[in-house]
């Protein structure tokens, strides 16, 4: 591949990975630590992962605004400084809202990366490569979630507050190595027009979002606890998610650059389905392929969608892309306090999750079923 086209993508990629894959995912393993060391009680660090959601939608609809008034390499570059500084400022234990503050700009900081990272690659390769190049800036989530799943346990043989430190110096190497690669669009002409509403690939990448709930969240109890295979298994299957989730990222690219990127995402909404169902049948040799295929299918179908906006709407992607975006974290945000409910309340059921969430995956998939018809 050209080093034109390595350039942003990598850059690109750098971004993803520290705003989702680490400021948002390596939470995860950070959750249990919180709690056991008693900085917050469980229901607190829940409440703290509710926060980044939210933040992520505020920085998902700011980021635009953002970009028009420092650049896109400018607003890049807020969005990593918030995120190591987010990162750094959780080591210190200063109680619950200090958290909720600093948990809720990490969400922001995810947010402005997500919403621009994506288009400005594309904006920054030749068109046949765009479909490639979106791939690997998605992929870079996958890349976050799988390291922090290796370094986060690391980390935390030092200390709690050493394992928020490591994180925010990875996200600060990641920063110096996009810095010089950022990529650029442009905010003015035919890309600041109104998008075309495309209000079934809204409804289908929100659907999705509301179907990822139970893997994003439940996966590792569901093997830990769920089928009684332990901390140190339900780490693992974690880590197989972030590595199938890369392999996603930068094969859907290159399936959609010829496949086209309709028919790409209908395949990968059947992948979801199958990694849901597989996690219903209390048989604990499922659980590790039900994990690999929702990790492939979390990254691939946000690759996918990418490259849809841009079938939809050539010059205007960007602003379809943060409707996108918008939309699977209101999703995201709802279903998840809505799951946490129903987990409570039907005495922790993973049936009852996984459940809810082939469901939703189930009517994402005709969602796109009928926007591929009316595109045909």
């Amino acid at each position: 591949m050209r080093p034109s086209f390595l350039r942003p993508a990598l850059a690109g990629a750098a971004a993803t990975c520290s705003g989702n894959g680490f400021a948002r995912f390596a939470y995860v393993p950070l959750f249990p630590a919180m709690v056991t060391a008693g900085w917050v009680d469980g229901g607190e660090a829940g409440l703290l992962g509710a926060a980044a959601l939210l933040g992520y939608l505020v920085g998902t609809l700011g980021g635009r605004a953002l970009a028009r008034r420092l650049s896109v390499p400018g607003a890049l570059d807020c969005g990593m400084a918030l995120v190591v500084v987010s990162l750094a400022a959780c080591a210190w234990n200063g109680g619950f809202w200090w958290f909720m503050l600093w948990r809720t700009l990490a969400g922001v900081a995810g947010g402005v990366l997500m919403a621009l990272a994506g288009p400005a690659t594309q904006a920054s390769v030749p068109p046949a490569l765009r479909g490639v190049a979106g791939g690997v800036v998605i992929a870079g989530v996958g890349i976050g979630i799988a390291a922090g799943a290796l370094a986060v346990p690391a980390l935390l043989a030092a200390g709690l507050a050493a394992a928020w430190l490591g994180v925010a110096a990875l996200v600060l190497l990641l920063w110096g190595f996009a810095h010089p690669r950022w990529p650029d669009m442009p905010l003015s002409g035919a890309a600041a027009l109104r998008p075309p509403r495309a209000p079934l690939l809204l409804l289908a990448y929100g659907l999705h979002g509301a179907g990822m709930v139970p893997p994003m969240v439940y996966l590792a109890d569901l093997a830990a606890r769920g089928r009684g295979l332990g901390v140190g298994i339900g780490a693992a299957i974690w880590l197989a998610f972030g590595l199938a989730g890369i392999a996603g990222g930068v094969l859907s690219g290159r399936v959609a650059d010829r496949l086209g990127a309709l028919p790409t995402l209908l395949l990968w909404l059947v992948v979801q389905v199958a990694a849901l169902a597989l996690a219903l049948p209390p048989v604990p040799a499922l659980v590790l392929p039900s994990a690999a295929l929702a990790g492939f299918a979390a990254m691939g179908v946000t690759t996918v969608t990418l490259a849809v906006t841009r079938e939809l709407a050539a010059a205007q992607a960007p602003g379809l892309w943060v409707r996108c975006t918008a939309a699977f974290a209101v999703v995201q945000t709802v279903v998840g306090f809505a799951l946490a409910g129903l987990f409570a309340a039907t005495a922790e059921s993973h049936a009852a999750v996984f459940g809810a969430g082939l469901l939703f995956s189930l009517a994402a998939l005709g969602a796109a079923a009928a926007l591929a018809r009316r595109r045909a």
